[in-house]
């Protein structure tokens, strides 16, 4: 089940896939998101409900041809300027865009997670979304006549998650703050885990969340690799890495010297290459659940 990151890459994601690497702030599977650049794949679907650097590096190295999303951005800092000169100036090439609702898209993963061919909510009343996006419509519920948006589900080839966790087994904890990386998982056809650590047994941890070895078809040990994003329980988020990302990212050669020096490392080496950043390899500050006392208590948001 443990295999290296690069070789789990090779084996699971393949040019023209869809992708979704999942994380809400927290756990962000940025080493899966650079060995995807590493090894030059090309024409993906990338999917992910928040956006953020490690879609616009996927984005300017080329990687991807069409982006399904939920808002994106540099959280705390500003733009994703890869991602937007992609969208109006084509560069490093066209980017097609399908833009939804946080709820929105979450449904999808929803649906497609429970083997639905669609999700029905309320929601984009009042936006211009619809006129802008042919997979949202609406339908009349059978019972009351009420008037509802349907989304089509989301069933990605692959899902890439970090988690804190796995064990000899196979079978994958994450905690803290969780987005939809459940849903992603189980709405996909591959899953790929990267992991800070693998130990013998999951000790419960209150909000956890835990995906059993049948869903995961690879789990890659590397540490740091949700970095500069954070790990609950592990390393802090590193903030200084996200505002150099705003002026490596602004300018054409600077990224290109930055891509350039990523694609020159070995895998499993994450975002240490942005310039004013701590290192993104550092070591975890605790290899343990956090206690009760723990000021940002596990579960929240789970």
């Amino acid at each position: 089940m443990a295999v290296p990151l690069d070789e789990a890459v090779r084996q699971l994601i393949h040019d023209g896939n869809t992708v979704a690497l999942e994380g809400f702030t927290h756990l962000i599977p940025v080493a899966a998101g650079h060995e995807i650049i590493r090894q030059g794949l090309r024409d993906l679907t990338l999917v992910r409900m928040t956006p953020d650097i490690v879609y616009d590096q996927l984005i300017g190295a080329g990687c991807a041809r069409r982006l399904v999303f939920s808002w994106g951005g540099n959280p705390g800092v500003g733009s994703l300027h890869r991602f937007r000169d992609a969208v109006t100036a084509s560069w490093p090439g066209p980017l097609e865009i399908e833009e939804h609702s946080h709820a929105g898209m979450a449904n999808r993963y929803v649906a497609g997670a429970s083997g639905l061919p669609f999700a029905v909510l309320r929601g984009y009343s009042g936006t211009d979304l619809v006129e802008h996006n042919p997979n949202i419509k609406t339908v009349s519920c059978p019972f009351t006549g009420q008037e509802l948006a349907a989304v089509p589900a989301l069933n990605p080839d692959v899902t890439v998650i970090h988690a804190q966790r796995a064990d000899t087994a196979g079978n994958v904890q994450l905690w803290g703050i969780v987005g939809i990386q459940k849903e992603a998982a189980l709405a996909a056809d591959r899953v790929l885990v990267t992991v800070e650590e693998v130990v013998d047994a999951l000790d419960p941890v209150p909000g956890q969340v835990i995906l059993p070895s049948r869903v995961v078809d690879a789990v890659s040990v590397v540490p740091g690799g949700a970095a500069p994003s954070y790990a609950h329980g592990y390393y802090e988020r590193d903030n200084a890495a996200y505002k150099a990302w705003d002026t490596i990212g602004r300018d054409r050669e600077a990224f290109t010297a930055w891509l350039a020096e990523l694609t020159a490392t070995a895998s499993g080496a994450t975002a240490a290459l942005l310039s004013g950043a701590t290192s993104a390899t550092s070591t975890p500050t605790a290899s343990a659940a956090p206690d009760a006392g723990d000021p940002e208590p596990a579960g929240r948001g789970a």
